[in-house]
């Protein structure tokens, strides 16, 4: 039994462990030949392999940075614009013309009730102011009409006038109607003012009109202008009669 326990054992010697090496920058080396784990592969590898996917195109760029350029200038062309636009207003101040109506003679007045014929004459006095002080006013062409409701019962032309800045001006339109066909509520309608001791019309007028400041470039614009309820003196048996209120002033509009 000593025997057995004093004999060498025979066989492999028992391994010692492995000590950790380190290399020259202080970075363990065990197990491993990298010192940290290698990251996880692309999620589209095929995309980022592809070398031309990224690249932009160099003609497109060009196109884009061209049309930005030129919406940059027609908004900078609109800004100008309306900036001077809006000083020559604040220095030019424009105004509209004023119109009123002083006289109104009406005369060989005659309505058939049983034909619907009328027949008339109209002579409408206005007075029109130029308010401005550095506008002039040339009125190229002008038509006038008169009404009673919205029936016209007739029109003409108004000569052409020039107004030059602060002025007041008189003109005249004359107005003529022969046998001129109406509705028949027109006549009843006349005919039931008439009783009462006076009608009541309308007279419009729609002008060409140039706005002259300076050297500047004339501006046209069409005018309109409403002169409602002139009332005339005209008795049931009566062809002839006056504006009866006085003046009357009118709506100017462009």
């Amino acid at each position: 039994m000593n025997d057995q326990h004093s004999r060498p054992v025979t066989g492999y010697p028992a391994a010692t462990p492995a000590q950790p090496s380190t290399n020259p920058n202080g970075y363990s080396t065990t197990n491993t030949a990298y010192p940290y784990v290698a990251p996880p592969p692309p999620h589209h590898p095929y995309y980022a392999q592809n070398p031309y996917y990224h690249q932009q195109n160099p003609y497109a760029a060009q196109r884009a940075t061209f049309i930005r350029r030129i919406f940059a200038v027609i908004i900078a062309a609109f800004i100008i614009t309306g900036t001077i636009i809006f000083i020559v207003w604040l220095i030019l101040r424009p105004r509209l013309p004023e119109f009123r109506v002083g006289s109104v003679a009406v005369s060989n007045f005659n309505l058939s009730s049983s034909t619907s014929l009328i027949s008339g004459n109209w002579d409408v006095g206005f007075t029109v102011r130029n308010p401005n002080k550095k506008i002039k006013l040339y009125y190229d062409h002008i038509d006038a009409r008169v009404f009673h409701g919205s029936d016209s019962l007739a029109a003409t032309t108004v000569p052409p006038f020039y107004q030059t800045t602060r002025n007041m001006t008189t003109i005249k339109a004359s107005f003529a109607a022969s046998g001129a066909y109406v509705d028949r509520r027109v006549v009843d309608g006349i005919n039931s003012e008439r009783n009462s001791g006076s009608v009541s019309f309308d007279v419009s007028m729609v002008a060409m009109v140039r706005f002259k400041a300076g050297a500047w470039r004339p501006r046209r614009r069409f005018l309109r202008v409403f002169c409602g309820d002139l009332r005339v003196g005209l008795t049931g048996n009566g062809n002839r009669g006056s504006l009866i209120g006085g003046a009357s002033q009118c709506r100017v509009g462009i």
